[in-house]
């Protein structure tokens, strides 16, 4: 089901064209995804927000235009194909000619509690839709000579966490693939890995977990700053948040 709610256009802003052109936020309902989605438009972009909660998704889009901003909400269920594809055609439609300058694959949450198949919607979330939100707005970025594009995938602290583990290997390689189709006609491609956050689940459930950001905010900060200018040769990389997990498990090896 798609339900999209825009907001009009500011002076000087007619056709959508805000300073940095439009940003498209996958799993934007709330957590990361909210954090990224404000801080972009604090940026100067117009942002599209979409995600599964429709409830979420209108109040990043109202987050955005009390302070100034302008957003578009499309409520979508990522981990439908189909509906993947409806909400591609949707944006390009209601955007029409204006640019789409970032794109921020972060459609991960899985409410396993609900899941019949929980490979399925592990990888449908964060392989198939990256890998169709890519396909659509990388070409058009490519044709422009310029954008951006972040994949995140958390790690989960749960018994499933093998098959998530697998299907951030694939979005890995998937980036450093772009990075190289993509890179030369000026599009960078990188990855983020949160490690294990505290970050809202669907049914309003939230869950902490260690060896990663504490604040959805702090992983905004580090999209933030891979999309703008000041990262310019920062392509095909893969930024883990762990803090010191990683030397520890190293230093315990015989």
């Amino acid at each position: 089901m798609l339900e999209s709610q825009s907001s009009p256009p500011r002076d000087g802003d007619r056709d959508g064209r805000g300073p940095g052109g439009w940003a498209v936020v996958a799993g934007a309902s709330g957590g990361v995804g909210r954090a990224v989605a404000l801080r972009l438009a604090d940026d100067g972009y117009s942002v599209v927000v979409c995600g599964a909660d429709g409830a979420g998704v209108e109040e990043t889009r109202s987050l955005i235009e009390w302070s100034g901003g302008r957003a578009m909400g499309l409520a979508a269920d990522l981990g439908d194909p189909v509906v993947v594809r409806g909400a591609i055609g949707e944006v390009g439609g209601l955007l029409g000619r204006a640019p789409v300058r970032v794109l921020v694959n972060n459609a991960g949450e899985v409410d396993y509690e609900s899941a019949e198949d929980v490979f399925d919607v592990v990888f449908n979330l964060n392989v198939r839709v990256p890998l169709l939100l890519t396909g659509a707005f990388a070409p058009l970025m490519a044709a422009r000579g310029a954008g951006a594009i972040v994949n995140v995938c958390a790690r989960v602290g749960t018994s499933d966490d093998g098959q998530v583990q697998a299907a951030q290997a694939a979005l890995v390689r998937l980036t450093r693939l772009w990075s190289v189709e993509y890179g030369p006609q000026g599009v960078r491609v990188n990855f983020v890995d949160p490690g294990d956050l505290l970050r809202p689940r669907r049914g309003g459930k939230e869950e902490r977990h260690s060896g990663g950001a504490d604040d959805p905010g702090e992983v905004a900060e580090v999209i933030r700053f891979l999309v703008s200018p000041q990262a310019a040769y920062v392509q095909g990389a893969v930024l883990t948040m762990h803090g010191a997990e990683a030397a520890l498990i190293a230093s315990r090896r015989p």
